[in-house]
């Protein structure tokens, strides 16, 4: 499938706020089912840029602390990453399925040794069912990302339009294995 990526300066940050798009050959459901942000969920097998994701805190069914690492990438040139989130997990009435996210500070999740600390300003993906079309979902994903450390910007923004390039990639071969 393909995948539009578009940026613009943050509200937020002194970086990007980036949005995917695309149309995926799957069903709501199994898209979410590859996406939620959830222990123990699939994500961490075909998300190139999670490599570990737990719950620090369960707040309710639907909000959670949740700290993600992430391995080095673009050869080495960035380290692992762990991001410490509240994340809110809604199901809308049309079957839209949210998840949403932003950096937190919790007592249980100290920065870690070995993972510079990287912190997530407002951000979320939206699976959006096509009307008629029950084997197809819209993914809108929005990332805005200070990645920490020592990153010169511009290769933060060498990294974020690729990165979310594969991601929907990577999620297309997720959801049609999941099939």
């Amino acid at each position: 499938s393909e995948v539009s990526v578009s940026w613009r300066p943050s509200a937020e940050f002194a970086g990007n706020v980036y949005r995917g798009e695309g149309i995926l050959p799957a069903s709501p459901r199994h898209v979410w089912e590859c996406i939620k942000p959830v222990a123990g969920g699939s994500r961490t097998k075909w998300d190139q840029n999670v490599k570990d994701f737990e719950v620090v805190e369960a707040v309710s069914d639907t909000v959670s602390v949740c700290r993600t690492t992430t391995p080095s990438a673009f050869m080495r040139i960035i380290s692992p990453r762990e991001f410490v989130d509240v994340v809110l997990m809604k199901q809308y009435e049309d079957g839209t399925m949210l998840s949403a996210a932003t950096n937190v500070e919790h007592p249980l999740c100290p920065p870690q040794p070995n993972f510079v600390r990287g912190f997530n300003y407002p951000c979320g993906c939206f699976c959006i069912p096509l009307p008629g079309e029950p084997e197809r979902t819209q993914l809108l994903s929005f990332f805005q990302t200070d990645l920490g450390g020592y990153l010169p910007q511009t290769v933060v923004d060498s990294f974020f339009p690729a990165s979310i390039a594969a991601f929907y990639s990577n999620l297309t071969k997720a959801v049609k294995a999941l099939k």
